[in-house]
């Protein structure tokens, strides 16, 4: 098909080239990489059977393609030897390299202009009669993910896994060798942290029974001591872990290329993760490379304009308020001061949405508490939705707003946070319908100034990105004084690529006596944070840090800009939504014995 095709190119990138790759092994090359200059060259290769035609014509699949190779005519042997052997055995073919002629050409396949003429074929491995899948074959998502070790075959994840290989060898050699920067590897057992997200518990056995461990969420405490340690330039590919269930852009376990940087400022910082993003950049898509500097959106503009913090600039539409006075029956006995009427209009959107599109967008949009009322109007068609026609003519919104044809306008009225979440949740809803957001374009953005603080449903402080996340200098006296915390502005920045958040960093609070005060305004126990604490007080440099998410990283340039390609297949072995793991079928109920030796006992909810 031509996704295989695709992916086998993408794959012959990563993995043909000069790297010597049958050094060390049986193989004298591989299925993908010979050609019409090999004619003649005797050679011996290793693969899986992936077709066969005849008994005589098969083809043989390794990591870095396929090849066609013929027996003879007169080999009842191996003939019959291949009538009765499933796909997927893995065989070893020796032969020699041969011209298929301009008749048996096969464009289909990079190899597709030779073939191998077969001396010997021996089964190295015999597969099962009844497989479960094949690779690259159109399964359900359960059996690929159960069956894991062969989807692992299809060209789709190879190339993959080795692209998710090349970013981040890009990326460690640019810190390593041109920025001087440490790879240290930091603990998995960790103790909790306070705030953020809910951790896994390792409990500990004896001689402390009865105590546990805690999977970090991040290496955030232990890079900032390592800054206090003298160690400032310090990197790490990390595994991370959130006991929150798995997401289309998450899983409980995730990798970050994380960073860390003494005596620096946000510029600087910014800068450099902007040279790191360059230089990991893939080869094959260096003709869709953005360019540095990236541009830069304040916290609060985003929201304005967007109505989400990680918008996708691919998307041309922007949120704006409407004040004519034709809408006003839509307020109806509402007086609020604050009411308001916001509308996005998509010029040229092709007129993708229907009815039915947009009662599933309401089903989607009212799943939210902080979502409002809204309407769509499509000119091409006067396709309408609930109520569109109640409070004002047609003709009128036409004229009002200029609409063309092949236009889209959205208006949603209410609350203003509730009008501006609507509409950036339409907008994005829109944007797949019509196609925007799998544009093969990248268009990388910062946010920046975001608050340090915000009101969760209990109307209490919370960080808005972790609690060691340093406010702008001529706020930091606010801290001290504990005045207007809602309009403290945070040193923070978060890094979006095509509306998804690649990653999150900030300026670290490096005074001991201000992180203890913000451990206090947030309601935390010090003591869980005595270590870090005493570590500040210790004479700490300013510092700050980034972590990119590798994982979304990779499903974006996978999916050549498609925010749809989920991350499940950029990991090796992914987990469900639920946390599963169908391959091996965890997790499991603990042993007798294991609960002794920790001193734990399940106690089951009725």
């Amino acid at each position: 098909s031509a996704v295989s095709m695709r992916w086998s190119s993408l794959l012959r990138t990563l993995g043909r080239s000069l790297i010597p790759v049958n050094s060390h092994v049986t193989r004298s090359h591989t299925c993908g990489e010979l050609r019409l200059a090999d004619a003649g060259v005797d050679v011996t290769l290793l693969g899986w059977l992936s077709f066969r035609r005849l008994n005589r014509f098969i083809v043989i699949r390794d990591s870095y393609g396929s090849i066609q190779a013929t027996i003879r005519e007169d080999d009842e042997k191996t003939k019959s030897l291949l009538s009765h052997l499933p796909y997927e055995s893995i065989i070893r073919v020796r032969g020699r390299v041969r011209d298929r002629g301009e008749k048996h050409r096969n464009g289909k396949m990079q190899t597709g202009d030779v073939e191998i003429d077969v001396s010997s074929l021996e089964v190295v491995n015999e597969a099962k009669k009844d497989m479960p899948l094949l690779p690259d074959a159109n399964a359900h998502e359960q059996t690929r993910m159960t069956y894991r070790y062969i989807d692992l075959r299809s060209p789709q994840l190879q190339s993959n896994l080795r692209l998710r290989s090349s970013v981040i060898h890009s990326a460690r050699r640019f810190l390593v060798e041109q920025n001087g920067f440490v790879d240290v590897e930091t603990p998995t057992l960790f103790r909790r942290t306070p705030g953020g997200a809910a951790e896994f518990i390792v409990p500990a056995r004896v001689p402390n029974k009865g105590l546990a461990y805690s999977l970090p969420q991040s290496p955030q405490q232990f890079k900032q001591l390592l800054m206090v340690g003298g160690i400032d330039r310090y990197f790490q590919v990390a595994r991370c872990y959130r006991d929150e269930g798995s997401k289309l852009d998450r899983q409980p376990e995730f990798t970050q290329l994380d960073i860390e940087v003494s005596f620096t400022s946000q510029e600087g910082l910014l800068e450099l993760l902007e040279e790191v993003f360059i230089a990991a950049w893939p080869e094959h898509l260096k003709d869709l490379k953005p360019s540095a500097p990236f541009p830069r959106l304040s916290f609060a503009e985003a929201m304005r304009d967007y109505g989400v913090d990680k918008p996708d600039l691919r998307m041309p539409w922007k949120i704006k308020d409407v004040k004519s006075e034709m809408f006003e029956k839509l307020r109806g006995a509402n007086q609020d001061p604050e009411w308001k009427l916001g509308c996005i209009l998509a010029r040229d959107s092709g007129g993708a949405v229907n009815k039915a599109r947009v009662q599933e967008w309401k089903r989607l949009i009212e799943m939210n508490h902080q979502s409002t009322d809204f309407a769509v109007l499509c000119k091409n068609t006067k396709r309408k939705e609930r109520g569109w026609f109640n409070f004002v003519a047609d003709l009128e919104i036409e004229e009002e707003f200029d609409l063309g044809m092949e236009d889209t306008l959205i208006l949603a009225w209410g609350a203003p946070s509730k009008v501006q979440y609507t509409l950036g949740q339409l907008r994005v809803l829109l944007g797949e319908e019509d196609g925007c957001r799998r544009r093969e374009e990248f268009r990388p953005l910062w946010v920046v100034d975001f608050p340090l603080f915000e009101r969760d449903e209990e109307d209490k402080l919370v960080s808005c990105h972790h609690p060691f996340t340093a406010p702008i200098e001529e706020h930091a006296e606010r801290i001290e004084k504990e005045e207007r915390l809602d309009e403290i502005t945070a040193q923070h920045f978060d890094l979006v690529l095509n509306g998804v958040e690649l990653g999150g960093g900030s300026i670290r609070i490096h005074n001991g006596q201000m992180q203890r005060k913000v451990l206090q305004i947030l309601g935390e126990e010090t003591n869980e944070m005595k270590h870090l604490l005493e570590a500040l007080e210790s004479g700490a440099p300013p510092h700050g840090g980034f972590a990119f998410g590798v994982d979304r990283l990779i499903s974006v340039l996978a999916g050549r800009g498609d925010t749809s390609y989920g991350i499940r297949d950029v990991i090796a072995f992914p987990k469900t939504k639920e946390g599963r793991d169908l391959m091996v079928d965890t997790p499991i109920e603990p042993s007798k014995e294991e609960l002794e030796r920790y001193g734990y006992e399940v106690v089951k909810k009725q």
